[in-house]
């Protein structure tokens, strides 16, 4: 994937507040990709928006695709910028477009989850790893004696 491996012991950066938002779909009918396949094709067009408007406040994704279930990991500033983005015009056309067309058909579900994290609420590790997942939203940091526990980390707040 061209993502440059960091030799070593890295942790995200501490110090900033966090909103994890855990958002996806699951194929429950296959055979039904008249339903699904309108879902899935709503993402690429509010991925694209993420990345190219900055000022949203949406940071960076992680993404996972399984046999049934995809699942983005989107890093956010804000709860509030998350709840200004879901009233977005992009997001609002996919989301009515979801409920009108195939909500009821069970042929596709959809999810997500929202967490918010503040400094000291959170600790991430990363060993011989690409710059990934919250430090890749938040800033990547070399483990320092200092950060050598997952308690130590936990309970930094710079």
């Amino acid at each position: 994937m061209g993502k440059e491996v960091h030799a070593g012991r890295f942790m995200a950066q501490p110090g900033e507040d966090v909103v994890i938002f855990l958002i996806g779909m699951r194929v429950n009918k296959w055979w039904a990709i008249h339903q699904w396949w309108p879902v899935f094709m709503a993402m690429p067009a509010m991925l694209k928006e993420l990345y190219t408007r900055k000022e949203l406040g949406f940071r960076s994704l992680e993404m996972t695709v399984n046999f049934r279930t995809i699942l983005l990991v989107q890093y956010w500033k804000s709860f509030e910028d998350l709840k200004a983005y879901a009233r977005g015009p992009i997001h609002l056309k996919a989301w009515r477009h979801f409920y009108k067309k195939v909500s009821q058909s069970k042929a596709v579900g959809i999810y997500h989850e929202t967490y918010q994290l503040s400094p000291g609420k959170y600790e991430c590790f990363y060993a011989n790893m690409p710059v990934f997942g919250l430090a890749k939203a938040i800033g990547h940091k070399e483990v320092t004696i200092q950060y050598q526990s997952a308690e130590k980390r936990m309970n930094t707040s710079s």
